[in-house]
């Protein structure tokens, strides 16, 4: 005759089981959704494009974000986090990133939204490599699951430049 202790362990190991298997299912089938999502991103003003004492470019914009990212969204999706990223090449670097603005979406009501800001963090180079840049405005994101792992995606949108002078 098996213990008390005994048949507890066995109901819990299986239980555990149980619930690490439907958590397995539950991560595997995000796999079967493939999102589309859309972003539109327009600069509406240049605010302020000035040399800092020590050297370095600095910038601020107004900007236009408009996102429809209800696709990221299954029943395994705890919130996305989104933000807004500037990339530039300089001659020290071949890529630089310098996040503009973020936000936590926490539902899929709250997915599809359009944003007039000015960045939410400082576009500051190292140097004084900006005047008359290109660059391009990446909406990246990153989905919470429940449970399974997360995973990060990016639209890319070129054809923006700076202007020659500070202002």
């Amino acid at each position: 005759m098996h213990s008390f202790s005994y048949r507890a362990n066995a109901l819990l190991t299986f239980s555990v089981t149980i619930l690490a298997l439907m958590c397995a299912m539950t991560s595997l089938s995000d796999n079967l959704n493939s999102p589309s999502p859309s972003s539109q991103i327009q600069i509406l003003n240049i605010n302020w494009f000035q040399k800092q004492p020590h050297g370095n470019d600095e910038v601020s914009l107004t900007m236009n974000i408009t996102a429809d990212l209800r696709s990221l969204f299954t029943w395994n999706t705890k919130q996305v986090f989104v933000f807004v990223a500037a990339e530039y090449e300089t001659p020290k670097n071949s890529l630089n990133q310098v996040s503009l603005w973020d936000a936590i979406i926490p539902t899929k009501e709250h997915a599809n939204f359009w944003v007039q800001t000015a960045n939410k963090y400082r576009l500051v180079d190292q140097g004084s490599n900006l005047r008359g840049k290109e660059f391009n405005l990446t909406l990246h994101w990153h989905v919470m699951p429940k449970t399974g792992k997360m995973f990060a995606d990016k639209i890319v949108m070129s054809g923006y430049r700076l202007p020659e002078d500070y202002r």
